[in-house]
């Protein structure tokens, strides 16, 4: 599945969509740098939060870390898959 922002274009991996549902369910913190915090434990890809930070899909409103949250985007594309 490929989701477009206005300056990228993503397509999602199964890690992808496992990290959102996460995100959705309050497990997830997203770090100055954009690196995951996933119950507490940093993520093993260390570029997958910024990665979905930029396709508009999460986002850490406040200070760092911060409890990530899924966009507009990020949550009608949960609802499509």
């Amino acid at each position: 599945m490929t989701t477009t922002h206005p300056h990228t274009a993503i397509a999602l991996t199964g890690r992808d969509r496992s990290v959102l549902r996460a995100v959705r369910a309050g497990r997830c913190e997203v770090t100055g740098s954009g690196a995951l915090v996933v119950d507490g434990i940093g993520c093993c890809d260390q570029f997958l939060g910024a990665r979905l930070v930029r396709a508009g899909l999460i986002a850490a409103p406040g200070p760092s870390p911060a409890p990530a949250r899924l966009t507009p985007s990020g949550l009608a594309l949960l609802a499509a898959a």
